[in-house]
């Protein structure tokens, strides 16, 4: 075969599997295929052939096998260096662009309340600022103690019980909302005693704040309907099922759209509010970004 022939079928030969370049590279550091299965999660059988496979795509052994041991033959001792300077390129590149790809997007675990209400219209215009950074949220129930894939955590808790490690986004106030048909009958503070309240189940004491602000009797919340949800609780109100205490953060969106008013102009302070917390110290670009933008609406 003329050289021009021998190079011409090189070229036309498709390179090595990756797999066996890395069993051979891994069994040279080890001196050993049990160790090297052991390290790439292959079993060692298949790491011997692997290195075999790579043998008979070279045409030359790379290791003298012994019973008990491994040694490189002196082809395998001059491939090794210029193989792993291939293989840290290969990797650095990979890394590279995993970074980049992080780089451009960030995950946010929020309330299912406040993301529906709230965080939704603050994505929009971060979204126009920041175009190639996606947002994942996961919305949560309940006091969550974090999510630890989430970069960033909003959780609502009482302002006496505040989790490590948090900032608080804004101090929270309560609204006493209803249907506007409810609210023609609502003409001062006796006037809510007769009306069917709607009862967030774990927030009670937004009710009893309520009927301190407007210097009411105790109100009786065993009667009318419950939920455990702030936005359920709203939308019952919004269809005239009742009244509702409310974080004046959810209610906004209702309010503003006219589906719900204030029948007294009174929003007594929340002992609960949002507070958000980093899952690291240092933030990738993105969720540091989110976080600014959120702190800053």
């Amino acid at each position: 075969m003329s050289c021009l022939e021998l190079y011409a079928f090189n070229m036309a030969r498709p390179p090595p599997p990756l797999v066996f370049v890395r069993s051979f590279e891994c069994a040279a550091r080890h001196l050993s295929f049990t160790l090297a299965a052991r390290e790439l999660g292959y079993t060692q059988a298949a790491v011997s052939t692997h290195v075999r496979a790579l043998e008979h795509y070279i045409g030359r052994p790379l290791f003298q096998r012994r019973t008990r041991s491994l040694r490189l033959t002196e082809i395998g001792e001059a491939f090794v260096p210029t193989l792993r300077q291939a293989l840290q390129q290969i990797d650095n590149a990979t890394e590279s662009m995993v970074t980049t790809s992080r780089d451009k997007s960030v995950s946010l675990a929020c309330p299912m309340s406040l993301a529906e209400n709230w965080i939704a219209r603050i994505l929009q215009g971060f979204s126009e600022t920041y175009p190639d950074i996606d947002v994942v949220v996961h919305g949560t129930v309940w006091e969550s103690p974090g999510d630890p894939i989430a970069d960033l955590t909003i959780t609502i808790n009482r302002d006496d019980e505040i989790p490590p490690g948090s900032t608080r986004l804004w101090r929270e106030r309560l609204t006493l909302v209803c249907a506007p048909k409810i609210a023609r009958n609502i003409k001062s503070t006796k006037d809510l005693i007769s009306q069917r309240k709607i009862v967030i189940l774990a927030r009670q004491e937004y009710w009893t704040a309520m009927a301190s602000a407007l210097s009411l009797q105790p109100v009786d919340l065993d009667k009318g309907y419950k939920t455990n949800a702030s936005n359920i609780a709203l939308e019952m109100a919004a269809n005239g099922l009742g009244l509702t205490v409310s974080l004046a953060s959810l209610s906004r969106n209702y309010i503003e759209r006219g589906i719900l008013v204030e029948p007294l102009a009174v929003r007594p302070d929340s002992p609960w509010s949002y507070y958000i917390k980093s899952s690291r110290l240092n933030l990738r670009p993105s969720a540091d970004r989110l976080k600014a933008w959120i702190m800053a609406a």
